[in-house]
């Protein structure tokens, strides 16, 4: 049994794995609620563990030494968290820093709880292939931030991560670096399109795909 009512329908990954490691999972796995504006890591702390969103939003940033932040990726339910991964099979510290966007539910894998998992090979599959795809998303993040047009850039940033986002023009224009008026030109855009629909303080992307091929 799961420790927490819908891990498996976020995580259809874990299925396959044998008796004995989803009682392991289920013994060890710990939830926890974290409210709106959590900091739960910074750069150059250990390893906490690996998460698993069940509900809300986890989003993961660097911040330069002028205090601009650079958005990397958003954690939503069914995804993985890259710089976890890599701190605990590589037992690094973290290289940046995650915040609850929202009140965000979550199960989290004790790093010795992970290596012992790790051990099975079904777990094996569904850790690499949950990096494999968040990777994919850094991958481009990388070349908008290098060669792609505004539009493009803000299309490849609200196709990943969670579907319904609460947030305001003025973050995304933070996100860009841009202007409020230009970044919700763009939105409009994008909902004349049937991408997405406004709402206030909420975006809902209603074709992910299609943003992607927006921001090729």
């Amino acid at each position: 049994m799961m420790p927490v009512p819908g891990v498996e329908d976020r995580y259809p990954g874990l299925a396959p794995l044998d008796p004995e490691a989803r009682d392991d999972l289920a013994r060890s796995a710990v939830r926890r609620v974290l409210p709106k504006g959590t900091l739960i890591f910074t750069e150059g702390t250990p390893c906490i563990g690996f998460p698993l969103v069940l509900r809300g939003s986890i989003r993961v940033f660097k911040v330069s030494a002028a205090g601009r932040e650079l958005p990397l990726y958003r954690v939503g339910p069914g995804e993985s968290c890259i710089i976890s991964t890599v701190c605990l099979v590589g037992q690094v510290a973290y290289e940046a820093r995650a915040k609850a966007e929202e009140e965000t539910e979550v199960a989290i894998m004790t790093p010795a709880h992970f290596s012992r998992l790790l051990g099975d090979a079904s777990f094996q599959r569904f850790v690499f292939a949950l990096f494999a795809r968040r990777l994919a998303d850094l991958m481009m993040l990388v070349d908008a931030l290098a060669f792609k047009r505004l539009d493009q850039r803000l299309a490849l940033l609200l196709a990943t991560g969670p579907r319904a986002r609460r947030v305001t023009h003025q973050a995304i224009a933070d996100e860009l670096g841009t202007v409020r008026e230009i970044a919700s030109r763009l939105l409009k855009e994008f909902e004349r399109a049937g991408l997405l629909t406004l709402r206030r303080g909420r975006i809902d992307v209603l074709d992910p795909e299609g943003l992607r091929r927006w921001g090729r």
